[in-house]
């Protein structure tokens, strides 16, 4: 897992982390509060809709929202693309904001009197996303009921949920709610794209804040190292000598590796040397060296073809040493 081609992602993660803290250590949590009574009924502060969207107040919902946007987030934005995945953060969070002010006019006398702060809205309409799109790459059984590798994703969104009822409980339910709308697309709300203002305002000034995207390095050898293996320093420098790397690297433009490459025209050269000494021997120059054997044309062909880089004796060397 990266942030490769999730540029978006990384940024309201970091976004998220960042408002949160600033808002504990300076002691303001009680700004992003939103409480039907008294704040919107008696004293009207409809910016408390907008602002507690921003922050979390505590840090154990910021850490599972963060881990939920670490897994969901990221596969979401490569589906969509970065532009699309922006747009529909926009749409989610103004659609989430009137449905919590609906529901809190609906529901404040049955007891849903507040809303917990932060973005789980977006945290679950971005899940609902998660669920729809992205399949299940394995299953597994425990007790006879099948599970799969997004059912670890689920249990941190449960947790989410049910950390605070019921303002955790409805903002999910509202999440996911204005996740199927967007999905659904009743009013043509997939069709919406930030301004290209808006975008090259963000490439120019806020991407380079973020950094590099670049994936983790990764080794490419299709077998572990003799060293790591309980092999001597001495035995592995012998196994690496004796035995052929095998890689699952894939050939660059300007040719396959070149430890292969280096292999191969290796192996031509000594080949091309013990025939010589061979028809010296012999007295043999029609290049038919006796027990070595010669290469059928098709062969020949195959790799070629199969290997347009390396050149035509080392392929012959190559099959001279396989038989």
């Amino acid at each position: 897992m990266s942030f490769e081609y999730a540029s978006v992602s990384k940024g309201l993660m970091i976004s998220l982390a960042l408002t949160s803290i600033v808002v504990g250590v300076f002691d303001v949590k009680h700004y992003f509060h939103l409480q039907l009574v008294p704040h919107i009924s008696k004293y009207h502060q409809y910016w408390r809709l907008a602002l507690h969207n921003i922050a979390f107040a505590n840090s154990s919902d910021l850490f599972l929202a963060e881990l939920i946007l670490f897994q969901d987030g990221i596969q979401v934005e490569r589906c969509f693309g970065s532009l699309k995945f922006a747009s529909f953060l926009v749409v989610s969070t103004l659609l989430s904001t009137l449905l919590e002010f609906i529901s809190l006019l609906l529901f404040h006398r049955v007891g849903l009197n507040h809303l917990s702060s932060g973005p789980l809205t977006l945290v679950f309409s971005i899940l609902y996303q998660y669920s729809r799109i992205i399949p299940p790459i394995y299953e597994f059984r425990v007790f006879g009921v099948s599970f799969n590798n997004k059912s670890f994703i689920y249990a941190l969104g449960i947790q989410l949920a049910v950390a605070r009822l019921p303002g955790s409980g409805a903002a999910a339910l509202i999440g996911i709610l204005a996740g199927q709308i967007y999905r659904s697309d009743l009013i043509n709300l997939k069709s919406y794209r930030l301004g290209s203002t808006i975008v090259n305002l963000s490439t120019r000034f806020l991407h380079p804040l973020l950094g590099l995207n670049r994936p983790p390095r990764r080794s490419n050898r299709a077998f572990p190292d003799p060293s790591r293996r309980g092999i001597g320093a001495r035995q592995a420098n012998t196994f690496s000598q004796d035995e052929e790397v095998v890689t699952t690297a894939r050939p660059s433009s300007t040719g396959m590796d070149s430890r292969i490459r280096a292999t191969a025209a290796a192996g031509a050269g000594g080949t091309s040397v013990v025939r010589d000494w061979v028809q010296g021997l012999t007295g043999r120059g029609d290049g038919t060296t006796a027990g070595v054997r010669i290469p059928l044309e098709s062969e020949i062909t195959e790799l070629t073809n199969m290997f347009p880089d390396i050149s035509r004796e080392a392929v012959i060397g190559a099959l001279q040493r396989r038989y």
